[in-house]
């Protein structure tokens, strides 16, 4: 259904599994790391207590993708860029066949902050998801108080030839308490007349587990 790289300009989206990342490794970025209380202030998930709740996460991962309800990738900087080849965080979108969209997720670990990944990321999985998949409509929200990812999705959202749809008050529960939630879509249609026949990203379909 997906496939296991994107590749763009800058880019390497690797399918986000254990054949990937270690899971002791993961372990360390978010639980361990130093700036990981700042890099998970606005985002649904808390640092990981355990190994076993990485080990949990990544088990839910792989069985999402089997199921095609989750693509989820890894984020590698290529070559040439700071810190290649280091794991920069991850991507993905979650898939609703029956309304035919999808919602855009990120988290990026703070030394690849301000090197515009996330609107390249985004280019690359508006193209899986339109044409790939055939989706009609990619989401994505913000929390109001974080200006960051604000300014980000309004970047390529306004690219793309998408639109603010409004606030969502008391979306969902973010430490235990009701947050609202900015809210944006790129539709299909305005993705292609924004593009045209241009494509961002080059999909690999499979990798070769030996390698």
């Amino acid at each position: 259904m997906f496939p296991d790289v994107i590749e763009t300009d800058r880019l390497r989206l690797q399918r986000f599994c254990r054949e990937t990342i270690d899971t002791l490794d993961l372990y360390e970025y978010t639980a361990k790391a130093d700036t990981v209380e700042e890099e998970t202030r606005y985002v649904t998930w808390d640092p990981h207590p355990t190994p076993k709740l990485t080990w949990d996460f990544l088990t839910q991962m792989e069985e999402s993708w089997e199921n095609a309800e989750d693509a989820t990738y890894c984020v590698f900087p290529k070559d040439g860029e700071p810190r290649a080849g280091e794991f920069a965080g991850n991507t993905g979108l979650h898939l609703d066949w029956d309304k035919r969209k999808a919602g855009l997720g990120i988290w990026l670990r703070k030394p690849f902050w301000g090197h515009g990944y996330s609107g390249e990321r985004a280019g690359a999985l508006l193209q899986l998801a339109f044409d790939r998949l055939d989706l009609e409509v990619v989401d994505v929200g913000h929390l109001p108080a974080n200006d960051q990812s604000k300014r980000a999705i309004e970047k390529y959202v306004e690219k793309y030839g998408g639109r603010h749809d409004g606030v969502l008050r008391n979306f969902h529960l973010h430490d235990d308490e009701p947050v609202d939630l900015s809210h944006y879509s790129i539709s299909q249609a305005e993705w292609r007349d924004a593009v045209g026949d241009e494509r961002e990203a080059t999909f690999v379909e499979s990798l070769d587990r030996d390698d």
